[in-house]
């Protein structure tokens, strides 16, 4: 429905993808990945305060919306629900993502770069940190739900656009944070580069996910969709042919 018409784009894209992915390079790479990410899953899991900061961040986020709103007798807009739930989820891509190199020691990073391609460390922290604020964004959809209302009227839209924007926000901030981690002033370094990459998939966001509120089918958000994919893949392209430079420097 969403991409109708575009069938046998997708099946020649299908069967390139095929053969990509099948080939003995591409096998090592992806398994080279999964090691990585069950690494990051590990560590994530041991040093479980970060991310009970950043649950604890989204619920005191939420709730100080529902003091401002809720108590004092007024309704929160959709147009407001839709802003604090991205401005909620943009913070903690931040939080979450910026940690991704910089808890990473120097003497780790001269491991890995004697076991692993550097394709494989770059594109195992993309993933991880998708699969990381998926779920944050998640969480914070079901709490905003429970205690603000759930005005989303097409759920699958507005879940499908969550996916895109944390693929997005994890991507992009995934590789600012690589390049501030060889910086002096990694944080402010981190905020002053994302940011502003950031402005633009957000107004998409913003975008698609009021026409979820709205009910809007697929058809209405159909040209900023496939705008968001592009941009995932264009900056996961980047990621991958860029980092190996910074890799080594």
């Amino acid at each position: 429905m969403l991409f109708r018409g575009q069938g046998p784009l997708i099946r020649e894209l299908g069967c390139i993808f095929a053969v990509l992915f099948t080939s003995p390079v591409a096998v090592q790479l992806l398994r080279e990945i999964w090691y990585l990410m069950q690494k990051d899953f590990r560590l994530e899991w041991r040093q479980r305060a970060a991310l009970n900061g950043m649950l604890l961040y989204v619920g005191s986020t939420v709730f100080v919306c529902y003091l401002s709103f809720s108590l004092r007798g007024g309704q929160l807009p959709a147009p407001a629900w839709n802003a604090l739930f991205w401005i909620v989820l943009l913070f903690s891509a931040v939080n979450a993502v910026a940690k991704g190199f910089l808890q990473e020691s120097r003497g780790r990073m001269l491991y890995y770069y004697t076991v692993v391609r550097p394709q494989a460390v770059i594109l195992a922290k993309i993933s991880y940190n998708a699969l990381l604020l998926l779920g944050l964004a998640l969480v914070a959809f079901a709490f905003y739900a429970l205690v603000l209302g759930n005005p989303v009227q097409n759920v699958s839209l507005f879940v499908g656009n969550v996916l895109l924007g944390a693929v997005g926000f994890a991507s992009t901030l995934t590789l600012v944070s690589g390049i501030a981690a060889k910086a002096t002033n990694s944080s402010t370094l981190m905020a002053v580069l994302g940011f502003p990459l950031m402005v633009p998939m957000l107004l998409l966001l913003i975008k698609v996910s009021k026409n979820a509120l709205d009910g809007l089918e697929f058809e209405a958000s159909q040209s900023s969709l496939l705008t968001l994919v592009a941009l995932n893949m264009i900056v996961g392209a980047v990621s991958y042919l860029l980092f190996p430079f910074l890799w080594r420097s």
